[in-house]
């Protein structure tokens, strides 16, 4: 089968990229394979995503202030520690309880993760807790952070978020370390909006702008389908009116949540893991629910996470619709809110990547799950045993060498032609010429019979041609 892309594919806004009908313009730039924009056709390999591998339990919510109803996990990584926030809520309630309190956690390598006592609020009568935000509803519901990277940021505002709900608007705080917070204005900086769920904002060098991705509704005023919106912001003070989210020719879902950042490896990608969620479709029967000491009203829905892209702009790329996390053996997992995926990817080793996802939701056993996946492993170009081929888009590239992640079978390989942008191979650098890549390996460099070299064709317009059997290309770059 042979499929062409051509050079419009629906995707966002991105700086550097030139309008249909000019090259790429890649740079040394780090290009995951999670969408089709690189590719120009397709001949009997595919674009894959790949399924994240369970790695046990991440943080159980047990602690007296956390509870059953805790929820809107976001994970940072701080240089050496990596931090983690989450709602902290023993019962059901309205969005912005006084029940509600933010919980903090940190670690040394996203793996480990420890709640120190930080004695800053007294809670159910007692300091010595992991609370770094109480007494402040409805801000503790959805409190969302992020860490500010742009370059001037004060360091008083290294650390930012956005909370509140419809009633309140969403508000900003600031804390220089993560940990103490203060309200930035006594006002909100947002007040369209539904703001119902975690709504995720970050500084995006790629759009040189603050970007949020907040919570609204299809038919508004909390009717229609769930769904996301977007503004910008030059200082993190002003702010656009919300631009609803497209999602290309695909049909309407509930996203709960859309858990939208840049990707730490290449920040112009925005990954995203929404949770889809299904209202009234109910796995569990009433006797199951109740055996699992799920909350009244919460057995009746099931949810899952999905995986979708952007590149800036108003829309997502939702090339792959099957579900990224499914709920799985574990049937508490199959109540309603169960598939609430955390805000954050993280390294988490050399070749490792973790992602977090809550479990139990509304059950006394409510805890977070980490989940693995192989650096810039969301997804591949994948070729089956009987082989195929894949041609880029024209691009220009800067630096001297061309470096694959890369995964094949013991009998599988790989070749790369390096051809003119009309498609013609250049002089030493042929499909006949390559050598095969056999192997796996996160940074795996390319060469032909006369070398690994390319800084002869830097700057100019070129594609790339790979032959590929029983392989999976996760991402590509050239560098020095």
């Amino acid at each position: 089968m042979r499929t062409s892309f051509g050079l419009t594919c629906g995707l966002g806004w991105l700086a550097g990229l030139a309008i249909a009908g000019e090259p790429v313009e890649l740079g040394t730039r780090l290009e995951p394979i999670v969408d089709s924009f690189l590719i120009d056709r397709l001949e009997g390999v595919g674009l894959k995503l790949h399924e994240p591998v369970p790695a046990g339990v991440a943080l159980r919510f047990d602690a007296p202030w956390e509870g059953a109803f805790c929820g809107y996990v976001t994970v940072i990584q701080d240089t050496d520690v990596y931090r983690m926030y989450y709602r902290g809520n023993p019962q059901a309630g309205r969005d912005g309880s006084p029940t509600e309190v933010t919980c903090y956690a940190e670690s040394p390598d996203g793996i480990h993760w420890s709640k120190p006592s930080l004695g800053l609020f007294e809670v159910q009568g007692a300091r010595e807790n992991n609370v770094v935000l109480a007494g402040q509803a409805p801000f503790s519901h959805n409190f969302a952070p992020f860490l500010d990277t742009r370059p001037d940021t004060p360091p008083a505002e290294r650390y930012k978020a956005l909370a509140g709900t419809s009633a309140s608007g969403l508000f900003g705080f600031v804390s220089a370390d993560g940990i103490r917070w203060r309200t930035l204005h006594d006002a909100p900086l947002l007040t369209k909006g539904a703001f119902d769920s975690q709504n995720v904002a970050f500084w995006s060098s790629a759009e040189a702008a603050y970007v949020v991705y907040l919570r609204t509704w299809t038919g508004g005023e909390f009717a229609g389908y769930r769904t996301i919106s977007r503004a910008t912001s030059p200082d993190f003070r002003q702010w656009s009116d919300p631009v609803e989210m497209g999602f290309g020719d695909t049909p309407r879902e509930h996203l709960y949540t859309s858990q939208t950042h840049p990707y730490f490896r290449a920040p112009h990608i925005y990954v995203a893991l929404p949770m889809r969620f299904l209202p009234g479709r109910q796995v569990l029967t009433d006797d199951e629910a109740r055996a699992l000491g799920v909350a009244r009203g919460y057995g009746s829905d099931c949810a899952e996470a999905v995986f979708m892209t952007s590149r800036g702009g108003a829309v997502y790329d939702r090339t792959f619709m099957q579900g990224f996390i499914r709920p799985g053996l574990d049937p508490g997992n199959w109540a309603s809110r169960a598939g609430l995926t955390a805000l954050g990817v993280a390294p988490t080793g050399p070749a490792e990547m973790s992602l977090y996802k809550q479990a139990h939701y509304a059950q006394p056993t409510c805890h977070l799950l980490r989940f693995t996946l192989r650096t810039d492993g969301f997804a591949s170009v994948n070729a089956p045993y009987a082989g195929g081929e894949w041609v880029t888009r024209p691009l220009t590239f800067a630096g001297r060498e061309l470096v694959l992640n890369v995964s094949t079978s013991a009998a599988g390989g790989v070749r790369v032609e390096l051809q003119d942008a009309d498609g013609k191979p250049l002089p030493g650098h042929s499909l006949a010429e390559s050598r095969e890549v056999i192997g796996d390996a996160i940074e795996r460099v390319v060469a032909w019979s006369g070398g690994r070299d390319l800084s002869a064709f830097a700057g100019r317009p070129v594609r790339l041609r790979f032959v590929m059997r029983d392989a999976d290309i996760y991402s590509l770059r050239f560098r020095e």
